[in-house]
This record gives C-alpha cells, structure tokens and sequence, in this order.
C-alpha cells in the first residue's frame, strides 16, 4: 500500500524489478519479517464471524480532491485532509472514532488474474483498490503513522468485467502522469463511486505493503468485488516506474506477495 511518506525511495521499486523486490525487503526494513504484516491470505473458513461489528459509514465531500500523482509505484489520488475539511469521513466497522481520507490508490498485475495484494482461500484478483485514511485522534497523518490505530485502509478488489464509471475519470487523467514525478489536477471527485453496493468485509490488524512496512493499519477488506473492463485495466499498465528521462520500464505488478498470517485472527461482518 504505497503512502505518502518520507521512505527510501530505493525500497519503492517492486516486482518488476529483479533484486530489490518484496523478498529483499527485510535486508534493509526488518520489520518485514514482523509479527502484523500484510497483505494476507484471507480464508473463508477461518475468518471469525463477529455481531459486534458495526456497518461501515463513509462520508466523503468530492470538493477536496485536489490531484493525481505518479509516484513511482503506482498513482495516488490526493485529498485534503487540512482543517475542517471532510471532518467525518470513515467510520464504524472495527474502528473506534472517525478516519481521514488522505489517498487513494490501485495495484495491479502485468496480466489477469494476478495484481490484488490479499487474496481469498488463495486466489487473486486482477487488481486492489486502496483508500487510506487515518486516525483524527493523532492530529495529523504524519503522526497517526507511529501507532497500531493510526490507519484504516479499505481495500476493494477489482476484476475485469464490465466498465467502471467511476474508475473511467481516473483511467483519462493517467496519460498526464505517465511518468514517475508526474502530477496534474484532479478535482470533483466522490470516492463512494468506487465503492460495492454490499459493505460486507473482513478485518484485520496489518501493515503498510511498501515500505516503511510500519503495522500501524486498521485494515478493511470488502468481499464483494467491482468490475473494471480490460481497457481500464490496461490503462493502469501504460504507467511507467520511472521518469521520462530514462528508460522505460512499465508500471505492472506493483503488488506484495502474502505474509504470514502468525496467529492474527480475521473477522467476517457477515455469516
């Protein structure tokens, strides 16, 4: 799950790249081998069933979408979290308070059937959706960064299918951003239009998926997937890890294989 946040740039580089992917991350972040990372393998027959969860409520104002960036592992789309701005914007599930949208962001594959970072009773889906937000409690996403509550990231898997309309606004904006450093304005925009129509989801406490790999997210994984079609899809694989002034090299499979689960459990909103 790509952040905005101070990282070695260096570690930012994944699959698509031989020698400094997932698998030598914990040669220079050891908290890669930690006890709360992700993503993980969720198993239908495993993942506990809790009444106690409340239903999601998300609550987003689409005048503080403010721009689209290439950041050399995939795009984010950026909002303002300043302020008063878009004060109540997710809460309930497993979560105690209210969270800040901050960004959003998509993984994906180099072809179908690979490119999601959690998988279910093993199998992947062709992309995921992350939308990440944190905790007002800690004044800043800087700070809420340093603790086990300090994000809540939904994730909502993506297959391809039919289009998306909402996914189409930003397909059109990412010839602006081909290359790593790119950024352009992106305004207007509601991020429930993402969203499935069931809120259904699995929860978990994880970590971020790139480094600084911090185990400081609440995570939310919705069950029911959208669709995008194959021309969406292969609008994300036009991206490019790197600026314009070096070689190309195609933006796909931008993804962390599964970690171990040790001894977390998963809970179901749903039976």
């Amino acid at each position: 799950m790509p952040i905005s946040y101070t990282v070695d740039k260096s570690l930012m580089v994944l699959n698509s790249i031989c020698g400094t992917g997932p698998s030598h991350w914990h040669e220079t972040c050891p908290i890669a081998n930690g006890e709360r990372q992700s993503p993980i393998d969720i198993q239908h027959k495993s993942a506990k069933y809790d009444a106690s969860l409340k239903s999601l409520s998300f609550s987003y104002d689409p005048s503080a979408v403010k721009s689209i960036v290439n950041n050399g592992h995939s795009f984010n789309v950026e909002f303002d979290d300043s302020g008063d701005k878009c004060e109540k914007l997710l809460k309930g599930g497993p979560l105690e308070g209210t969270y800040k949208l901050i960004q959003f962001h998509i993984h994906w594959g180099s072809c179908e059937g690979q490119g999601s970072e959690h998988t279910v009773d093993g199998v992947k889906y062709d992309a995921e959706l992350h939308l990440v937000h944190w905790n007002t409690k800690y004044g800043s996403f800087g700070e809420a960064v340093k603790h086990p509550d300090g994000l809540a990231v939904v994730g909502v898997f993506l297959k391809v299918g039919n289009a998306c309309p909402a996914i189409q606004k930003v397909a059109d904006a990412l010839d602006t951003i081909k290359h790593k450093g790119k950024r352009a304005a992106f305004t207007n925009f509601d991020p429930t239009s993402l969203l499935p129509a069931s809120r259904d989801f699995w929860t978990y406490l994880g970590s971020l998926t790139t480094p600084p790999l911090l185990e400081c997210v609440i995570w939310i994984v919705l069950k029911e997937p959208v669709t995008i079609s194959k021309e969406q899809m292969d609008k994300l694989r036009c991206l490019c890890f790197n600026d314009e002034n070096e070689p190309q090299c195609a933006m796909v499979d931008n993804w962390r294989p599964c970690q171990p689960l040790k001894g977390r459990e998963v809970r179901a909103s749903f039976q």
